[in-house]
């Protein structure tokens, strides 16, 4: 049975040209209609906008702070963030194309996230956070080695650059995992 997903998959790091792409994917994989295409959608608990574009830019310029993009045929098929703190990476704006979703790509990106933070910041930990009430999502990241740490923190109600809640019970917990081993 094919999944219609070609094993060719580039990965590279993001550069500034990059940053309409990257909210684009994040938009589409987490809010509105859309999104609902793919299993991580957050439609039903925010409304408005994921990222933005000043946001991102920001990111992509930091120090210690990069995007990494996965492309086929040229297109942007899947993203996330990865930032260094110490011996700690902390993982986020992970985003697949919807369409694409349930058919291992987000494992990949994972795991050359994972890799990466060993041997670009020699990470030896990876640290993300989630929304809490995301069960699913928590459990896939689970079954790819992740633990709770029952930390949690508030979700940042009164600031819609973060997105318009429907629901008043948001948080977010961390997750981590220990990244064993470094790149050769």
């Amino acid at each position: 049975m094919s999944t219609g997903f070609s094993s060719e998959l580039d990965f590279r790091i993001a550069d500034a040209n990059d940053v309409a792409a990257i909210v684009g994917l994040v938009e589409a994989a987490y809010r509105g209609e859309a999104s609902r295409a793919g299993w991580t959608t957050e439609a039903d608990l925010l409304d408005g906008q994921r990222t933005d574009a000043v946001g991102v830019a920001e990111l992509v310029a930091a120090p210690g702070s990069c995007f990494l993009l996965a492309e086929r045929a040229d297109a942007l098929v899947a993203t996330c963030h990865l930032r260094e703190d110490g011996h700690v990476a902390h993982f986020g704006m992970f985003a697949v194309a919807p369409l694409l979703q349930t058919n291992g790509l987000g494992r990949r990106v994972l795991a050359e996230a994972e890799r990466m933070a060993r041997e670009r910041f020699r990470a030896t930990e990876m640290r993300m956070t989630v929304i809490d009430c995301r069960l699913e999502l928590i459990e896939w990241y689970e079954r790819r080695g992740y633990t709770r740490t029952g930390e949690y923190a508030p979700f940042p109600y009164g600031n819609a650059r973060f997105g318009l809640p429907r629901r008043d019970d948001l948080r977010f917990e961390t997750l981590r995992k220990r990244l064993h081993g470094q790149a050769a």
